[in-house]
Formats: C-alpha cells, structure tokens, sequence
C-alpha cells in the first residue's frame, strides 16, 4: 500500500492540471490553433521529407541488393563508333572470354561466375509491343548470381550451354510485351534469323531508376536469357564488329568481406592486360550498399536539421503565446498563489499547456505529413515510404521543443509576487 501512495498523489496533483490545461486551450481555440500551425507545419515537413528519402534510398538499396553483396562485376565500356573503337583498340583487345578465365585463376575467394554476352536484336518475332528485350547471354550459374526466380518452366543448365542449344528464359515484362496474357512457356521466338524455344519466365526485378555508379540503367525485366554459347555461336549482332567478345562478367564470392580487395585484384588484372584503356568499369555492389547507407544517414541528418528549424519557429510561437497568456493571468496567479498554490504548481501548469499545444500540434503535423507523402506518391509517382522512425522523431521533437520553450515562460509565471498579482488589472 505504501509503494502505490506517491504514484497515487502524483496522478492526483497532474490530473487537474490537465483539465485545467484543457479548458484554457478550449476556451481560446483560435489563439491557440495559430500557436500549433508552427508545430504542424515543422512535424509535417520532417514526416514528409524523411518519407521522400526512405521511399528512394530504399528503392536504391534494395537494387543494390538485388545486386549481390557478394558479387563483383565488371562491365565492358563499348565503343559507339569506329573512330572510338580503334582509338581503344590501340592499347586494349577489349573484354574477352581469355581475361575471364585469367581471373577465375588467380582469385581464389570465386565461388561461382559466368561472363556476360548482350545485345538487342535487330529482329523479332513475336513483334514487342513494347521496348524491344535486350538478350543476355550468360552460363547456367547465372540464376544463383542474379538471384533469378523462375516462375514457370526451368532455367537453362550446362547441357544445354554445351550444345548451344536453341533455348531462352523470358523476364516478366518481356513475356507481357511478346505474348501478353498467353502462356510463353513451350512458344518460340525468333531472335534475328535463329528461333529459340521458350523453356522458362522468371520473376520480375527490381531494376534502377537512375544511374548508380556504373550500373547499367536498364529494365532488368525487359530481358531475355540464353545460354553463353547459343549467344556466340547461334545469334548474330549485327553490331558485333563495334563490341568486345563479352561486355561484361559476373563473379560471386565466398564472403563480402573479400569484395574489396578481390575488386582490386580484378583491376589489376585487367589493366595489365588492357595496358590502362580504362575499357571497363568493376562494380563492387558491398561498397555501393554501404555508401547508400551513409547518403541516407546524411540525408536523414540534413532533412531533420531543416526541420528543426521549422520547429525553432514553432517553438518561439508557443514562448511568445504563454508570455502573453501570463498577463492575461495574473490575477489568476495571484489568487492560486494565495490559496496555498506553490510554485512548483504553477509551472507544472503552464508547461502542461505548453506540452498540450506542441502534442496537439505534433499529432496534426503527423497526419498532414502523412497526407502530404500520399499526394506526393500520387501526384509525382515517387515511392514514399513513411517510418515509425520519422514519427517518433517528430513527436519527440515537438514535445521537446514544446517543454523547452513553455518553461521560461512557466518560471516567470511562478515568480510573480502574489499580492502585486491580485492587485494586476
């Protein structure tokens, strides 16, 4: 019984001050709406612009996920034109199957790999109705290295890169642009003057939405997957004069924590034998994931920085309105003060009011950050995800700033003098 007797009277001392606090706001619910429009606007904004962040950092990572965190790449810089090519061609072979096989060689930490063979076909049948796929040729271990999952169907496996067999896999939005609702599996297309029989669809991607670090910016569902060798030997690039014998390679490693080192090692490699060109570029997607991971806490930091500052305003709105609440009730002070009120009474009433308004204003700023984020995510079509996080920040920072700012005014409210405040007119 003892333990619960100071809880108990605590609560019996904050209730009244509670409702007290309530009936002042409600009786003055103009005034002290224009003091929560600072708070509202502030808590929206960070709600708003933390959700606009989330939405494409999270886009960004997952695309660097789906990656590989243990994988390196490496991407062929193609020539566009003759005089380019042979400008390169002075010091550099290009990306060739021998440069992949070196490297497989001498980096012992590759679990699996597979060089990479692309283009886009001059013909097509069915005709797209859409974009026209891009074909990648690839070995059988690209369906672990790109984290493909196939849908419908089989992948194709060694045998059938062996024999340069005739056969593909559809990503999702190549299958809707080729045959649209009818099943793909079992059909055959016709990729320049060779037909390939449809083994197998794959899942859709996630496929980035602007440039990140080298990474090519291509639908990574508008694809379709051969075998390397079918690729090679079976379809013709009718640019194939202006590219190298591959254009890019795929290696997975054992463990992330190699990533960087091994990407020097590939580097060192390739230059060797590209005597410096600069034809190519290695992709470490571990690094990109953790530079996006700074960016964000970046991005994160500068976006609440300008909202506390918003805050700040917000703030200054509610001192300036409980200093002037404080004339208004001066006698209202004195008469508390006289009847026994301490003063520690009185500034646990005023900073209820003060926590009240920022609380009120907090819980509004939330909703209309809340909405803001929707109409963005409608009207601009950009991803926006709204946090726990960024809520509990905005709450807690509103709450701050309103007992920062409510108890300076809360103090001077206590220190009047009793008598001179019954007799303040």
């Amino acid at each position: 019984m003892s333990t619960g007797f100071p809880a108990s009277r605590s609560l019996a001392q904050w209730l009244p001050d509670l409702a007290l606090g309530f009936e002042n706001l409600a009786s003055h619910k103009l005034r002290s709406l224009l003091t929560m429009l600072g708070m509202i606007f502030g808590v929206a904004a960070v709600v708003a612009m933390l959700s606009i962040g989330a939405g494409a950092q999270q886009k960004v990572m997952a695309f660097i996920e789906q990656l590989g965190v243990r994988n390196v790449i490496v991407e062929a810089k193609e020539a566009h034109n003759y005089q380019e090519l042979q400008k390169v061609r002075k010091n550099s072979p290009g990306l060739k199957l021998t440069d992949y096989q070196i490297i497989r060689q001498n980096v012992s930490h590759i679990q699996s790999g597979t060089p990479r063979k692309r283009f886009a076909p001059s013909k097509i049948l069915p005709k797209p109705q859409q974009d026209t796929p891009v074909v990648y040729g690839v070995e059988p271990s690209y369906l672990e290295i790109g984290h493909l999952r196939v849908t419908d169907g089989r992948f194709f496996d060694e045998s059938d890169d062996a024999a340069a067999a005739p056969v593909c896999v559809l990503g999702a939005a190549a299958k809707d642009s080729l045959f649209g609702a009818s099943p793909a599996v079992g059909e055959y297309i016709k990729l320049n003057d060779q037909w390939c029989h449809v083994i197998g669809m794959v899942a859709p991607q996630m496929s980035p939405q602007s440039e990140v670090s080298g990474v090519r910016t291509e639908d990574m569902n508008n694809l379709i997957y051969a075998p390397l060798n079918s690729v090679r030997y079976r379809l013709e690039d009718s640019q194939s004069w202006l590219k190298d014998e591959i254009d890019g390679m795929y290696l997975h490693l054992a463990s992330p924590d190699t990533s960087t080192t091994d990407a020097e090692v590939v580097r060192g490699i390739l230059n060797s034998s590209h005597h410096n060109a600069g034809d190519f570029s290695v992709i470490v997607p571990a690094e990109l994931l953790a530079e996006q991971k700074r960016t964000e806490q970046l991005f994160n930091t500068v976006m609440v920085a300008i909202a506390a500052i918003s805050l700040l305003v917000g703030g200054i709105g509610i001192m300036n309105i409980m200093l002037a609440a404080i004339l208004e009730r001066t006698r209202e002070i004195g008469v508390r003060r006289a009847m026994g009120a301490r003063r520690s009474d009185i500034v646990r009433q005023f900073v209820i009011e003060a926590v009240l308004i920022s609380f009120a204003g907090g819980f509004l700023g939330v909703v209309m950050g809340f909405a803001l984020s929707k109409m963005i995510a409608w009207f601009a079509g950009w991803s926006t995800i709204v946090t726990i996080s960024s809520i509990l920040l905005a709450f807690l920072v509103s709450i701050s700033v309103g007992l920062i700012f409510g108890t300076y005014p809360a103090v001077k409210a206590a220190r009047l003098d009793p008598v001179e405040a019954i007799r303040y007119e």
